[in-house]
């Protein structure tokens, strides 16, 4: 198609996109259930764009684009927040008449959610398990398992940079969840200590704690929605529901710069 051609819906794919939502129930309601999590999937992979690009900066210790590209995820995640707004309108009995034409099928199998905790550190060999029916998926999760998450390569930057983080830290395995480290609290305590000394390294761990921060308002909107919704029950895809997403509130992703606040 040369460019006299392109039109606004063309250059957008809006015909497939807008095609896409396949209702089945003849509930009113599944619109709003299925352009929610659409819009979603959207969202995250702009995240993903976002966190893989800018782990590739720090990576090059080129910080100022990176802090753009953060700050974008964060706004990005600001949208994903509000979509528990729109979601949350749905009631018990509005749901009741879409949940049995959902199956098995449940948020907790996106490949796309798992793929950003992962960038982010929150890793479990087993969460790219559940994607081998679709090889593909599967590989590019393990592959990403295979390599440093964007605060694992944050805390590479800091020993890079001269600040005292022990070889067994740098070594650990990429494909389980970051552990708290003193020695890692201790480099970021010197950084906010005097952050005139380390102003860009001060602004990369703030630029961390916002995308912590966002992500898990996300997570706590998923949690209130789906209590406002189907309350105790359990989830589509096997999980006790409510419980399960209590419990992942508490992971934190980067530990040492929550603790770090308290040690200063």
């Amino acid at each position: 198609m040369g460019k006299a051609d392109v039109t606004y819906a063309s250059y957008l794919d809006l015909g497939r996109i807008l095609g896409a939502q396949h209702a089945v129930s003849g509930a009113h309601d599944e619109m709003l259930f299925i352009i929610v999590h659409q819009a979603s999937e959207l969202w995250l992979k702009l995240c993903i764009h976002e966190l893989t690009a800018a782990r590739d900066c720090l990576i090059a210790d080129d910080l100022r684009p990176a802090f753009k590209m953060l700050a974008r995820v964060a706004r990005a995640q600001g949208q994903l927040i509000q979509s528990w707004d729109v979601l949350s309108t749905m009631t018990p009995h509005d749901y009741s008449q879409v949940r049995p034409h959902l199956g098995g099928s449940s948020g907790f199998q996106s490949a796309q959610y798992r793929m950003m905790e992962f960038l982010m550190g929150g890793r479990n060999p087993n969460m790219a398990t559940m994607h081998e029916p679709v090889p593909e998926v599967a590989a590019e999760l393990r592959a990403e398992l295979g390599r440093r998450s964007i605060y694992g390569e944050a805390v590479a930057l800091l020993a890079r940079r001269g600040l005292a983080i022990p070889d067994e830290i740098l070594a650990r395995d990429h494909d389980r969840t970051w552990t708290f480290a003193e020695e890692v609290e201790a480099a970021w305590a010197a950084i906010y200590r005097d952050p005139e000394a380390h102003w860009d390294l001060y602004e990369l761990a703030e630029k961390l704690v916002d995308l912590e921060y966002h992500f898990q308002r996300w997570r706590f909107g998923h949690l209130k929605t789906v209590e406002r919704i189907i309350g105790f029950k359990r989830g589509t895809g096997g999980t006790p529901g409510v419980p399960y997403l209590a419990g992942v509130l508490k992971q934190a992703f980067f530990p040492e710069l929550l603790s770090v606040r308290t040690a200063l």
